[in-house]
């Protein structure tokens, strides 16, 4: 009896190690859950909504009660996305809420709280309520375009914001912007979704935004957006012979680009605002010990493809090594706007008084026309340590007595130049060797009789890779891309391509996938939830999208009378 408890004893203790590891792992993923939020919008008007999103790695909803005494809040949504990576099993959650302010001005967001985590504040603008009404208030479906400057400069990042006003339910549809002569349009981040009421109706507004930047000076004419699509068709609609189908296009709009500034510094940099910050600056400097020296810049009024390179002015006695810029780019009161990061390590070679000048940009105020210059302080440091003395100066080598100079083996040159010259021969004729002995083996495995019968076996065909650089493509467009790339890539990956939407949802075998793609045109043209829409698209498509096989063909008796195309 006393040796048959000790399995279970054993046993015992085995189940408390594992309870133990299991509650350390949880207590670890608690710590280390990842959250962050985002409003898809920073600047409003009184009477509209914007999304806050909260996206987490943990399992906790969070507590949206701070936010009741500013906005109403509608809308609550979320969605959840599970991910193999090299750490292992990710889940992340997504949730989404519609805030509607109370009053105008700037509002502060509060943080929030989920789980054991806290949200960062957010600030947002609410103007008071246009009294301003559209020409097209009253219709259906109308649209509209403005630019957030009238009179630009040359290449200067020029917000531009197209809006689709639908007080209907939208079924389906397809807004375009076409490409001015004499300027460079693309789309920027995602179709943003939101109420607005207008003279006692009630609208839905998708708004897509644009960067624009003018290539030339003088009149720049944009095209008026065009929207075709359908409206949901009620029961008298349908007796009445009304099919439903909707269309508006937006005017032309016409800015004066002016030249650049004769007076302007080269590289041109036009901006409405730069600020320039060290994000880290090292208290100490050591001699052969690196630090790490940070700097930020955000520029109001350009991308990040604009911005010139972040890089510090020369160091008397410090070796600096530079890493990649990193970019976050958004779009603010109606154009972009950048933060560019980057560090530096600083490496002193020597100690002592060290300076830094202090880095500086030159760019044109757009609002004041007038060529400023941003600039950060000089820095100083007292390098501590010295750099490690020379046993022998490079440049010098000792002398013999004859004035002949000696090798690094005590060994004057010229005696060793002499034996260099008698081993010659041997040298070459090893090398010779080397090289007959290499052909004839090369020769022997092509002779042998498991070469020739790998040689003439065929290599197996290898499937074909074509569709990687579009799979590749279709992933980036879930992340980073509007709904309209997804649907471009999802149309160019079917073989035949897609003609439209309608066309992917056939062919798609996949049920969960044309579930996917049903959300995503709901969440763009019938008041769906983008943000639930892009996280069913990306779990839905996370190993690509699935067809339906096309039928074999059909192969007789005898061959074809003609070879197959």
């Amino acid at each position: 009896m006393k040796h048959a408890s000790i399995p279970s004893a054993h046993r015992y203790r085995a189940w408390l190690q594992a309870l133990s590891l299991l509650l350390l792992c949880m207590a670890a993923s608690s710590v280390l859950a990842q959250t962050r939020a985002w409003l898809d919008r920073d600047r409003i008007a009184l009477g509209e909504t914007v999304t806050l999103n909260i996206e987490t790695d943990g399992s906790a909803t969070p507590d949206y009660t701070p936010l009741q005494s500013a906005f109403q809040i509608s809308g609550r949504s979320s969605s959840r996305q599970v991910s193999l990576g090299s750490g292992g099993m990710q889940t992340r959650t997504l949730h989404a809420v519609a805030l509607k302010p109370r009053s105008d001005g700037v509002i502060t967001i509060p943080a929030l709280t989920v789980g054991t985590a806290t949200t960062p504040p957010l600030s947002l603008v609410v103007t008071p309520s246009s009294a301003a009404v559209p020409a097209r208030a009253g219709d259906d479906v109308f649209m509209e375009s403005e630019a957030d400057d009238r009179d630009p400069y040359v290449q200067q990042a020029v917000g531009w914001v197209v809006r689709l006003y639908s007080a209907v339910p939208l079924v389906s549809g397809q807004l375009d912007q076409a490409q001015p002569d004499g300027a460079s349009l693309r789309q920027v981040g995602d179709d943003a979704q939101y109420t607005r009421e207008i003279d006692g109706r009630r609208y839905t507004v998708i708004e897509r935004r644009y960067l624009l930047i003018p290539e030339r000076s003088g009149t720049l004419q944009i095209p008026g957006a065009v929207f075709e699509g359908r409206g949901t068709v009620g029961f008298f609609d349908d007796f009445l012979g009304r099919s439903g189908e909707l269309s508006a296009r937006a005017q032309p709009r016409f800015l004066e680009v002016r030249p650049v500034p004769d007076d302007a510094a080269q590289p041109w940099l036009p901006l409405h605002d730069l600020q320039l910050r060290y994000q880290s600056v090292p208290q100490d400097l050591s001699v052969g010990s690196a630090a790490t020296l940070t700097i930020e810049a955000v520029a109001d009024g350009a991308s990040a493809a604009q911005m010139p390179e972040l890089q510090l002015p020369p160091i008397d006695g410090v070796q600096v090594f530079a890493e990649p810029v990193q970019a976050d780019e958004r779009f603010v009161d109606g154009r972009p706007r950048v933060t560019l990061t980057r560090r530096f390590s600083l490496v002193p070679t020597r100690g002592g008084a060290v300076t830094m000048g202090g880095f500086g940009m030159e760019w044109w105020d757009v609002n004041a026309g007038k060529a400023r210059t941003t600039r950060l302080p000089a820095l100083d440091w007292e390098v501590s340590g010295s750099a490690p003395a020379s046993t022998m100066p490079p440049s010098s080598a000792p002398v013999a007595s004859g004035g002949d100079p000696v090798a690094a083996t005590g060994t004057p040159l010229s005696t060793a130049r002499a034996n260099l010259r008698e081993h010659r021969a041997w040298v070459l004729a090893a090398l010779v060797f080397a090289a007959l002995w290499l052909f004839t083996l090369v020769w022997a495995v092509q002779r042998s009789p498991a070469a020739r019968s790998t040689a003439a076996t065929p290599t197996p065909a290898q499937p074909p890779t074509s569709t990687r650089p579009d799979l590749k493509a279709l992933r980036q467009a879930l992340d980073t891309g509007d709904f309209a790339d997804v649907a471009d890539r999802l149309r160019g990956l079917a073989r035949p391509p897609a003609r439209d939407v309608a066309q992917v949802l056939e062919r798609l075998a996949d049920p969960a996938q044309r579930e996917a793609v049903e959300a995503m045109e709901r969440a763009r043209w019938a008041g769906g939830d983008g943000v639930a829409a892009r996280a069913q698209l990306r779990e839905a498509f996370a190993r690509g999208p699935r067809w339906h096989e096309a039928p074999p063909r059909e192969t007789g008796p005898l061959p074809p009378l003609y070879p197959p195309d």
